[in-house]
Protein backbone atom coordinates (compact mmCIF):
# COMPACT_ATOMS: atom_id res chain seq x y z
CA UNK A 1 0.00 0.00 0.00
CA UNK A 2 2.67 2.85 0.88
CA UNK A 3 6.35 2.32 -0.79
CA UNK A 4 9.35 4.51 -0.97
CA UNK A 5 12.18 3.27 -3.28
CA UNK A 6 16.01 4.46 -3.33
CA UNK A 7 14.83 7.90 -1.76
CA UNK A 8 18.01 10.16 -0.35
CA UNK A 9 18.56 13.65 0.80
CA UNK A 10 20.89 15.57 3.47
CA UNK A 11 19.79 13.03 5.85
CA UNK A 12 18.50 9.61 4.79
CA UNK A 13 20.26 7.20 2.43
CA UNK A 14 18.86 4.98 -0.10
CA UNK A 15 15.50 4.53 2.01
CA UNK A 16 13.29 1.60 0.25
CA UNK A 17 10.17 0.18 1.80
CA UNK A 18 6.68 -1.53 1.58
CA UNK A 19 4.39 -1.75 3.49
CA UNK A 20 1.19 -3.77 2.71
CA UNK A 21 -2.08 -2.68 3.47
CA UNK A 22 -3.08 -3.84 7.21
CA UNK A 23 0.29 -4.38 8.01
CA UNK A 24 2.05 -2.94 10.90
CA UNK A 25 6.08 -1.33 11.16
CA UNK A 26 8.21 -0.37 13.98
CA UNK A 27 10.91 2.37 13.82
CA UNK A 28 13.93 1.95 15.61
CA UNK A 29 16.80 3.83 15.94
CA UNK A 30 19.14 6.61 18.20
CA UNK A 31 18.46 10.16 18.25
CA UNK A 32 19.55 11.84 15.04
CA UNK A 33 18.90 8.59 13.27
CA UNK A 34 16.36 10.05 10.74
CA UNK A 35 13.25 8.34 12.53
CA UNK A 36 10.95 11.74 12.50
CA UNK A 37 12.22 12.60 8.71
CA UNK A 38 11.06 9.77 7.95
CA UNK A 39 8.27 9.62 9.19
CA UNK A 40 7.66 12.96 7.99
CA UNK A 41 8.52 12.25 4.22
CA UNK A 42 6.16 8.81 4.22
CA UNK A 43 3.24 11.07 5.47
CA UNK A 44 3.78 14.02 2.88
CA UNK A 45 5.18 16.84 5.07
CA UNK A 46 8.29 16.77 3.13
CA UNK A 47 6.68 16.57 -0.54
CA UNK A 48 8.49 13.50 -3.05
CA UNK A 49 8.23 11.74 -5.74
CA UNK A 50 9.61 8.87 -4.37
CA UNK A 51 6.54 7.74 -2.66
CA UNK A 52 3.55 5.83 -3.70
CA UNK A 53 0.51 5.13 -1.71
CA UNK A 54 -2.31 2.54 -3.43
CA UNK A 55 -0.26 3.19 -6.70
CA UNK A 56 -0.75 6.81 -6.74
CA UNK A 57 2.51 9.04 -6.33
CA UNK A 58 1.29 10.73 -2.83
CA UNK A 59 2.58 14.56 -3.91
CA UNK A 60 0.15 14.56 -6.35
CA UNK A 61 -2.85 13.70 -4.24
CA UNK A 62 -4.45 16.75 -2.50
CA UNK A 63 -5.07 17.12 1.37
CA UNK A 64 -8.12 15.84 1.68
CA UNK A 65 -7.07 12.82 -0.26
CA UNK A 66 -4.20 12.04 1.63
CA UNK A 67 -5.97 12.67 5.06
CA UNK A 68 -7.93 9.38 4.53
CA UNK A 69 -4.76 7.78 3.33
CA UNK A 70 -2.47 8.90 6.05
CA UNK A 71 -1.90 10.37 9.62
CA UNK A 72 1.05 11.94 11.76
CA UNK A 73 1.28 12.06 15.13
CA UNK A 74 4.02 14.51 16.45
CA UNK A 75 5.93 13.61 19.76
CA UNK A 76 4.25 16.47 21.29
CA UNK A 77 1.19 18.63 20.94
CA UNK A 78 1.31 22.01 19.69
CA UNK A 79 -1.58 24.25 20.12
CA UNK A 80 -1.49 28.13 20.27
CA UNK A 81 -5.28 28.99 21.14
CA UNK A 82 -4.78 29.18 24.35
CA UNK A 83 -8.74 28.71 24.92
CA UNK A 84 -9.41 24.95 22.42
CA UNK A 85 -10.72 22.70 25.07
CA UNK A 86 -10.17 18.70 24.88
CA UNK A 87 -13.11 17.97 23.43
CA UNK A 88 -13.71 20.64 20.95
CA UNK A 89 -10.24 19.45 19.48
CA UNK A 90 -11.10 16.52 19.06
CA UNK A 91 -14.52 17.03 17.25
CA UNK A 92 -12.50 18.79 14.83
CA UNK A 93 -10.16 15.93 14.72
CA UNK A 94 -13.04 13.40 13.43
CA UNK A 95 -12.68 12.52 10.06
CA UNK A 96 -13.18 8.82 8.98
CA UNK A 97 -12.66 6.91 12.30
CA UNK A 98 -15.76 5.03 13.52
CA UNK A 99 -15.91 5.95 17.25
CA UNK A 100 -17.44 8.90 18.90
CA UNK A 101 -15.77 12.09 20.47
CA UNK A 102 -17.29 10.66 23.59
CA UNK A 103 -15.76 7.13 23.25
CA UNK A 104 -12.46 8.80 22.35
CA UNK A 105 -12.65 10.53 25.99
CA UNK A 106 -13.64 7.35 27.99
CA UNK A 107 -11.28 5.44 25.86
CA UNK A 108 -8.15 6.99 26.88
CA UNK A 109 -9.43 8.36 30.52
CA UNK A 110 -9.87 11.73 29.64
CA UNK A 111 -13.34 12.39 29.89
CA UNK A 112 -13.44 14.06 33.55
CA UNK A 113 -11.06 16.52 31.37
CA UNK A 114 -13.00 17.47 28.38
CA UNK A 115 -13.53 21.05 29.32
CA UNK A 116 -10.26 22.02 29.83
CA UNK A 117 -7.88 24.03 27.94
CA UNK A 118 -5.59 21.76 25.83
CA UNK A 119 -2.92 23.97 26.66
CA UNK A 120 -3.45 23.38 30.52
CA UNK A 121 -2.18 19.77 30.34
CA UNK A 122 0.75 18.08 31.39
CA UNK A 123 2.38 16.21 29.04
CA UNK A 124 1.15 13.14 29.76
CA UNK A 125 -2.67 14.21 29.02
CA UNK A 126 -1.37 15.66 26.07
CA UNK A 127 -0.37 12.34 24.75
CA UNK A 128 -3.06 10.65 25.58
CA UNK A 129 -5.05 13.58 23.14
CA UNK A 130 -3.29 12.83 20.44
CA UNK A 131 -3.65 9.33 20.94
CA UNK A 132 -7.42 10.19 20.62
CA UNK A 133 -7.29 12.38 17.81
CA UNK A 134 -5.72 9.59 15.70
CA UNK A 135 -8.35 7.10 16.54
CA UNK A 136 -11.13 10.14 15.62
CA UNK A 137 -9.13 10.76 12.37
CA UNK A 138 -8.80 7.05 11.06
CA UNK A 139 -6.70 7.30 8.33
CA UNK A 140 -5.70 3.76 7.10
CA UNK A 141 -2.01 4.18 7.69
CA UNK A 142 -1.43 6.62 11.28
CA UNK A 143 2.63 7.01 12.29
CA UNK A 144 2.90 7.18 16.01
CA UNK A 145 5.88 9.30 16.70
CA UNK A 146 7.15 8.25 20.58
CA UNK A 147 3.07 7.60 21.88
CA UNK A 148 4.55 6.49 25.22
CA UNK A 149 6.84 9.22 25.62
CA UNK A 150 5.79 11.01 29.26
CA UNK A 151 3.29 8.38 30.12
CA UNK A 152 3.18 6.74 33.33
CA UNK A 153 3.28 3.20 33.50
CA UNK A 154 -0.60 2.72 33.73
CA UNK A 155 -1.25 5.12 30.66
CA UNK A 156 1.67 3.33 29.42
CA UNK A 157 -0.28 0.33 29.29
CA UNK A 158 -3.56 1.65 27.88
CA UNK A 159 -1.87 3.14 24.90
CA UNK A 160 -0.10 -0.30 24.49
CA UNK A 161 -3.61 -2.30 24.43
CA UNK A 162 -4.73 0.63 21.79
CA UNK A 163 -1.91 0.46 19.80
CA UNK A 164 -2.58 -3.62 19.91
CA UNK A 165 -6.17 -3.71 18.89
CA UNK A 166 -8.13 -3.31 15.95
CA UNK A 167 -9.41 0.16 16.64
CA UNK A 168 -6.32 1.16 13.99
CA UNK A 169 -6.25 0.16 10.52
CA UNK A 170 -2.28 -0.14 10.46
CA UNK A 171 0.05 1.84 12.17
CA UNK A 172 4.00 2.86 11.91
CA UNK A 173 5.09 3.21 15.47
CA UNK A 174 8.58 5.13 16.09
CA UNK A 175 9.74 4.78 19.51
CA UNK A 176 13.17 4.14 22.31
CA UNK A 177 11.12 2.08 24.13
CA UNK A 178 12.31 -1.03 23.25
CA UNK A 179 9.94 -3.26 25.67
CA UNK A 180 6.66 -1.66 23.82
CA UNK A 181 8.71 -2.89 20.52
CA UNK A 182 9.02 -6.32 22.24
CA UNK A 183 5.35 -6.48 22.97
CA UNK A 184 3.67 -5.03 20.20
CA UNK A 185 6.12 -7.98 18.03
CA UNK A 186 5.31 -5.99 15.18
CA UNK A 187 8.46 -5.91 12.34
CA UNK A 188 11.12 -4.03 12.66
CA UNK A 189 13.33 -1.55 10.99
CA UNK A 190 16.76 0.32 12.76
CA UNK A 191 18.04 3.00 11.53
CA UNK A 192 21.20 4.62 12.10
CA UNK A 193 22.46 7.86 10.80
CA UNK A 194 19.98 7.75 8.13
CA UNK A 195 20.61 4.24 6.57
CA UNK A 196 18.14 1.25 7.49
CA UNK A 197 20.39 -1.05 9.05
CA UNK A 198 18.05 -3.51 9.73
CA UNK A 199 14.41 -4.95 7.97
CA UNK A 200 13.12 -7.83 9.91
CA UNK A 201 10.76 -9.44 11.89
CA UNK A 202 10.77 -8.76 15.82
CA UNK A 203 11.51 -11.80 17.02
CA UNK A 204 14.57 -11.77 14.82
CA UNK A 205 15.82 -8.02 15.82
CA UNK A 206 15.28 -8.67 19.81
CA UNK A 207 17.38 -12.24 19.48
CA UNK A 208 20.56 -11.27 21.88
CA UNK A 209 23.25 -11.42 18.95
CA UNK A 210 21.28 -8.84 16.72
CA UNK A 211 20.72 -6.69 20.33
CA UNK A 212 24.54 -6.60 21.16
CA UNK A 213 25.41 -5.58 17.89
CA UNK A 214 23.37 -2.23 17.81
CA UNK A 215 23.05 -1.39 21.78
CA UNK A 216 26.68 -3.54 22.33
CA UNK A 217 26.78 -4.05 26.22
CA UNK A 218 24.62 -0.90 26.96
CA UNK A 219 21.35 -3.30 26.92
CA UNK A 220 20.02 -5.55 29.48
CA UNK A 221 16.93 -8.03 29.14
CA UNK A 222 15.71 -8.94 32.39
CA UNK A 223 12.02 -11.16 32.67
CA UNK A 224 11.47 -10.00 28.87
CA UNK A 225 11.97 -5.80 29.80
CA UNK A 226 14.41 -4.11 28.58
CA UNK A 227 16.84 -1.51 30.47
CA UNK A 228 19.93 0.39 30.67
CA UNK A 229 22.63 -1.71 31.81
CA UNK A 230 24.18 0.87 33.95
Amino acid sequence: MLTIKNYSNQILTNISLHLKRDENLIILGSNGAGKSTLAKLLCGVTPSKHIEIDSQKLHRLSAKERSRYINYTPPKLEIFDEYIDIKTFLELSRLYGSISVDEALKLLNLKALESKSCQSLSSGEQQRLILASSLLHGAEITIYDEPTANLDPNHTIEVYQILKSNRIKSRIIITHDLTLAYRLGYPIIYMEQGEILFRGESELFFNPLTLKRYFGESLKKIDNYFVVNI
